[in-house]
């Protein structure tokens, strides 16, 4: 068994405070724009087989129970019970907390005391804009307000989080088509349409205000997160602003590129501010892990890699990402020990970086006590 120390999972949303019905936690299982196939739940899926698969023993039942009883298991204990016993089930140190998603969500300080480890905060830059917005009268306040918003979370948070789903598609688009930074006219202008149109609500969307708010993370001194994959756009149409970043000492953080974690790898290899996310992936993909996984092995230099669970939502996503990245990891490493290819020390000392050391290096954790 390869021994890892406390996980630092670098990316993960806060979780549910409500107790939840069957078809409410089954929409919670994967995104979906729709209901599943007819005679079929979510639970059929990789996803939910893995949460069978890992979560009931922590709830104190046998793996594989049908999810009537788990649920029924779930209620008895009660959602703040079984959320504690989630999250401290998983073997996580350290959580580093997106706090820009709505809902009934905890935040990084109960999310810490329910799951007995460290939470720090990730910020979203476009909701530090929204947030300007509301409290500015003119362009000129508005941008001079939103520069302050950047400095005062640089001071607080660990890191920059860059919308993902819908909004990570945004930032995907805006930062492929012009990866340099827009000019002062061009922010001036984007910001003046914005907020004429924001009278009618809506999220930051421009392209110029979204490279702008970009810019500015990268002169905050703080990572960036940037998020990848089917959800988001492909990692390789960041290489653009990967490029014209380099050497400027912003550290560049791929989250959740599957299915194009080759990718995300291989920036991670070519570019020496860029690490890759290899740890969301594996929740979803259930039984496969362990193959993708090493796919990521493969491509890019372990002190590049880092875990991410990618928990939103339900306790279940946030202690299934973690147990799977453990066991997917002691298979694929294990297996190259016991073929020759690796010795057990050198297996050890490479499950220790990506499990939790390349973290606390890149986001500077353990200097914030």
């Amino acid at each position: 068994m390869i021994e890892t120390p406390p996980l630092v999972d670098q990316y993960c949303q806060g979780v549910l405070r409500t107790e939840l019905g069957l078809a409410t936690f089954e929409a919670q299982l994967i995104p979906s724009a729709g209901p599943p196939a007819a005679g079929t739940t979510f639970f059929d899926t990789q996803t939910g087989f893995a949460v069978r698969r890992w979560c009931p023993p922590l709830l104190g039942l046998e793996p594989h129970c049908a999810p009537v009883r788990y649920l029924a298991r779930r209620r008895e204990l009660g959602a703040a019970e079984s959320a504690r016993r989630l999250l401290r089930g998983c073997g996580v140190g350290a959580r580093l907390v997106d706090t820009g998603l709505p809902g009934d969500l905890t935040g990084p300080k109960e999310l810490a005391l329910a799951g007995g480890a460290e939470a720090f905060e990730l910020v979203r830059p476009e909701l530090l804009a929204e947030q300007a917005a509301d409290t500015s009268g003119t362009v000129a306040a508005f941008l001079a307000n939103l520069a302050g918003a950047v400095h005062h979370a640089a001071a607080g948070a660990v890191a920059f989080t860059c919308g993902a789903g819908e909004a990570g598609r945004a930032w995907t688009a805006a930062l492929e088509a012009a990866p340099e930074p827009p000019g002062p006219g061009e922010v001036r202008g984007a910001a003046g349409r914005w907020l004429a149109a924001r009278a009618k609500g809506g999220a930051v969307r421009d392209p110029v205000l979204l490279r702008h708010l970009a810019w500015s993370a990268v002169s905050s001194g703080l990572p960036i997160q940037l998020h990848t994959g089917a959800e988001s756009g492909a990692p390789e149409r960041l290489t653009g602003f990967v490029r014209a970043t380099e050497g400027l000492g912003a550290r560049l953080v791929l989250i959740g590129g599957y299915p194009q974690h080759r990718q995300a790898a291989r920036l991670a290899a070519a570019f020496p501010h860029v690490h890759a996310d290899l740890g969301a992936a594996l929740g979803p993909t259930g039984a496969r892990a362990a193959a993708v996984l090493a796919e990521c092995l493969e491509t890019a230099p372990f002190g590049k890699l880092m875990f991410s669970g990618g928990g939103r939502q339900l306790p279940e996503l946030h202690a299934v990402g973690a147990l799977v990245f453990r066991e997917s990891l002691g298979r694929v490493l294990g297996g190259w020990v016991a073929d020759g290819s690796w010795s057990w020390r050198d297996a050890e000392r490479v499950a220790a970086m990506v499990a939790a050391g390349n973290a606390r290096r890149v986001y500077r954790l353990d200097e914030r006590g």
